[in-house]
């Protein structure tokens, strides 16, 4: 089951995308926006900017970020794709379709709009979610960001040729319990960082699962969530 949520308000806009597409993208603001402002890319899981990507924004959004969230599967689902939990098979044919180039030019985008914005330059981050967790650790290769983080980022062990690419700090966080990413991914990707010398902060939760930050899922995790979330803000301030 998929469905779209409404559009018609101030808290989407219309992204141009270098090939030509149309992406759109939510944003969360600060109550004071200003030069000293930072910014978040933040990216979706595979079942879209649903209602808890969106609460994530608007979370980072009151910790004084400015934050914009787009729909990565815009190439090829309707504008306010959500994805239902219960049925990965419906997303599966949108995240099959996701290219390295695609979501390059998707990353640039968001980008050049936080740069157009009253905020910090300098403080950009990205962090993301599952699918979103891959995109961020590629945000982090192709953008110019502070630093970045991933929540269990499916696929990362394919993005090995990325990591001497990267401009900032990375913290990766995983759950111990996942039975969707192995073990070896894990040290795959990590190895990759470390061979290129860069810097990154790896951390699993013995005791949660995959999604265990969505409050939304059946894998939720209280303690792990909130303790990530602390973790989270703590390495985006000191970074």
């Amino acid at each position: 089951m998929t469905f779209t949520k409404n559009m018609n308000n101030e808290n989407y806009l219309d992204l141009n995308v270098a090939d030509g597409s149309n992406m759109a993208a939510y944003v969360a603001k600060p109550e004071n926006l200003s030069t000293d402002t930072p910014a978040i890319i933040v990216l979706q899981e595979a079942f879209g900017v649903n209602h808890h990507i969106r609460n994530v924004a608007d979370r980072f959004a009151r910790e004084g970020y400015l934050v914009i969230a787009p729909e990565l599967f815009h190439r090829t689902a309707p504008k306010g794709f959500e994805g239902s939990y219960t049925d990965f098979p419906a997303v599966m044919p949108h995240m099959q379709a996701l290219t390295i180039e695609g979501l390059t030019a998707d990353l640039q985008a968001a980008y050049q709009w936080i740069m157009q914005q009253p905020v910090n330059q300098q403080a950009v981050f990205s962090i993301g979610y599952c699918l979103g967790g891959r995109v961020s650790f590629l945000a982090n290769a192709v953008l110019p960001v502070k630093a970045a983080v991933s929540y269990y980022g499916g696929g990362l062990e394919k993005l090995t040729e990325q990591a001497t690419q990267l401009h900032g700090k990375h913290l990766f966080i995983w759950g111990g319990l996942d039975q969707h990413i192995k073990p070896e991914n894990i040290a795959t990707i990590i190895k990759a960082v470390e061979d290129a010398g860069k810097d990154y902060v790896n951390t699993t939760f013995s005791y949660a699962d995959h999604g265990f930050n969505c409050d939304e899922r059946a894998s939720y995790n209280e303690a792990a969530s909130k303790e990530a979330w602390t973790l989270t803000l703590a390495f985006l301030k000191n970074s």
